[in-house]
């Protein structure tokens, strides 16, 4: 069965640190066509523009062709057909497939039946490995190392993959952990327990100036409004954090501010022009990293 990347456990820590390393060559190389005679299908079951794109310009710029859809109401999806099926079939024209779905365990499900590699590109609030290694990336790029980091995650935390995801990546790393989030999107029970039984430190608060002076990440997550089955507790907790720049008065000179995209409320425009701002910066890493991804996976890096 060929190698997938379906969570983050998938890679070993060197895995993970080679990924980082060859990422680091394509930055300082960005088009190199080793894939001139592979084809990627990008199938997006739910809709994303950031993640699409990204993985779309690695594999263009790796030389590779890219076929796919960006929405399942085109497909023969919405006349019935099976994800079996759809991924029985998309593996017979190409050499990997990336999936991004609604359905947490959807992606490892289409690794089991497909016949080629498949990258999780996003199942539910389940997995986002690809999101996490870019996010490891950008912290080695802007602290020059992994161990030791004090993280400062806000927002939600319970329904947010992301977070759920780096917490995990990074517990090979010894960080230090605050967890900013109302009681309705606190980090779940499992996730502390797994950082417990590594012997990792955590707290948690409810306040984000709190927790702002004391951390070298500063990890913003959007609050999920399409996760929420209840409109009224999503309304409750929308707006439950603005990040403004004078807030960040005394952050620590080497703080940086990270965020999955996209944003709405809870980083006002003002802290783009503040020395803290990286997130643009992270999202364009994550071009880099997803041809590390593909290249790794199809066995050329």
């Amino acid at each position: 069965m060929p190698k997938s990347l379906i969570s983050i456990h998938d890679f070993t820590k060197d895995e993970i640190l080679h990924i980082l390393d060859v990422a680091k060559e394509f930055e300082a190389n960005k088009t190199q066509p080793i894939l001139r005679d592979k084809v990627v299908a990008t199938l997006f079951f739910e809709p994303s523009t950031r993640t699409r794109l990204s993985f779309e310009t690695a594999a263009n710029r790796l030389g590779a062709r890219v076929i796919g859809f960006s929405d399942a109401g085109n497909t023969s999806v919405s006349k019935g057909e099976t994800l079996k099926d759809t991924i029985k079939m998309v593996s017979n024209y190409v050499d990997i497939i990336v999936m991004r779905h609604p359905l947490e365990g959807s992606a490892r499900y289409a690794s089991e039946v497909a016949s080629v590699p498949v990258i999780n590109a996003g199942d539910g609030a389940n997995q986002h490995p690809s999101q996490t290694l870019l996010d490891l990336y950008t912290i080695k790029q802007t602290q020059g190392r992994l161990d030791n980091i004090d993280i400062n995650m806000v927002g939600d935390l319970k329904y947010g993959r992301t977070v759920h995801s780096l917490l995990q990546a990074m517990s090979h790393f010894s960080p230090k952990f605050t967890f900013t989030a109302p009681d309705e999107l606190k980090m779940p029970q499992e996730y502390k327990d797994f950082l417990t039984s590594k012997g990792i430190p955590y707290q948690e608060t409810t306040e984000l100036t709190e927790g702002l002076n004391n951390t070298d990440i500063l990890y913003m997550t959007r609050v999920q409004q399409e996760r929420f089955t209840d409109i009224m507790e999503y309304e409750k907790v929308k707006n439950c954090y603005s990040l403004i720049a004078s807030m960040l008065a005394g952050a620590r000179e080497n703080m940086k501010i990270l965020h999955p995209l996209p944003r709405v409320n809870e980083i006002s425009q003002d802290v783009d022009e503040t020395k803290h701002a990286y997130y643009f910066k992270q999202a364009e890493n994550g071009m880099y990293v997803r041809m590390a991804i593909i290249a790794y996976l199809l066995g050329y890096k």
